[in-house]
């Protein structure tokens, strides 16, 4: 969604809300030593959530269906929490995903529980989330940049973007970007837009090309074991019925009341647009359910590069400036990742900062920079 709507509509400040120090870093194996940097960043070190997709060759027909036999061999992700995680109260509604793929396309399913369904935005590329919606982010690359948005209403009205990087480092949204050759369907299980009765909600379909999300000349089809970054939210508002329509609540001030935000894989922060908090999708060709995802030695070293990454930004605000060492922010450059010695780097100006992680073992480090694009490089000895 642009960064004006986001501004306005989604505009609750986005303050981080200490969870308890059990969720932090002993699932990325953090030493004792290492604790007290990420102390106070808690609620964006919780582990993402995880979903392994497995190859179909047989695809569903995007019909709104979802109770086909296809999607009954697959497993729903875990129900949607607040967006900010387990410290706020849990959905009114269940919301849950499933997804295949094939050699041309991701398939999602959501079944979306709602007494009361409705929608009024029906214009391809209207601002979706102004109504209740289904949305879907993903980053194919695993760097934060670019990454791809698409919401739907009741109405099956696509809202269809590409990001270049993050709001949080002046990202530009293309709105004129379209998924080529999307396919989506919905289903209502009730009526729409009737307040007089009771609904169960409403089904989602989508195909999304691989093509339409790749970078460059030709399809990047996913390997066996590949990870995308995902995350799935919903946007859901409290409402009343006033002449038979369905009007949004507001406050004393006449304005709308924020919306609810329901997502599959928490982010830690009122705010869909940090990349790195979305859940894990490991593409696999095995039999289905024979698959047991395990958090890449890679992943867990990247979290030092976020750490430093929040840090230089928290000190950024504070100075104007940013760090020019890692004393400075109060972490070590000697770590520990899954009982491998690391070493982390830190080159900064006032402006403009990059880091980089690497074991004595690896031939490959991760970088991070000021605009909190992640990348892997060979290492230079």
């Amino acid at each position: 969604m642009d960064q004006n709507s986001w501004s306005m509509v989604h505009g609750r400040l986005l303050w981080i809300r200490l969870l308890s120090a059990s969720l932090l870093v002993i699932s990325f194996t953090i030493s004792v030593q290492g604790q007290s940097a990420f102390k106070g960043l808690e609620p964006l070190f919780t582990i993402p959530k995880d979903y392994v997709v497995y190859h179909t060759d047989n695809p569903p027909a995007i019909d709104g269906n979802i109770n086909k036999l296809v999607w009954q061999q697959v497993s729903w992700t875990d129900e949607f929490q607040d967006i900010e995680g387990a410290a706020k109260p849990h959905p009114t509604y269940p919301t849950k995903v499933k997804m295949l793929w094939d050699d041309s396309c991701l398939y999602i399913a959501a079944k979306i529980t709602d007494p009361q369904v409705w929608a009024n935005l029906r214009n391809h590329d209207d601002i979706v989330f102004h109504d209740n919606d289904f949305e879907v982010f993903i980053d194919p690359y695993n760097t934060t940049q670019p990454y791809y948005e698409i919401e739907v209403n009741a109405l099956n009205t696509i809202f269809d973007l590409l990001l270049n990087k993050p709001y949080r480092v002046e990202g530009n949204t293309i709105i004129s970007w379209d998924v080529k050759g999307l396919r989506s369907a919905i289903k209502i299980q009730g009526t729409l837009n009737d307040p007089s009765d009771k609904d169960e909600g409403w089904t989602v379909e989508m195909a999304i090309p691989f093509k339409s999300v790749s970078l460059g000349v030709g399809t990047q089809l996913p390997g066996e074991g590949d990870l995308w970054r995902i995350n799935f939210s919903r946007v859901e508002w409290d409402t009343k019925v006033t002449n038979g329509k369905y009007v949004k609540l507001k406050d004393s001030a006449g304005n709308n009341l924020p919306e609810h935000n329901w997502v599959w894989s928490p982010q830690g922060v009122i705010n869909m647009h940090y990349p790195e908090r979305w859940g894990y999708l490991q593409f696999s060709r095995r039999a289905v359910n024979s698959v047991v995802f395990n958090l890449p030695y890679a992943e867990l070293q990247k979290q030092y590069l976020w750490l430093i990454y929040y840090r230089q930004k928290q000190w950024f605000d504070e100075h104007h400036e940013y760090a020019l060492s890692l004393h400075d922010l109060g972490i070590n450059e000697q770590v520990i990742v899954s009982k491998k010695n690391n070493t982390l780097k830190l080159e900064a100006t006032k402006h403009q900062f990059m880091a980089w992680i690497t074991d004595t073992e690896s031939k490959v480090m991760y970088t991070i920079n000021h605009d909190s694009f992640v990348q892997q490089s060979n290492k230079v000895n």
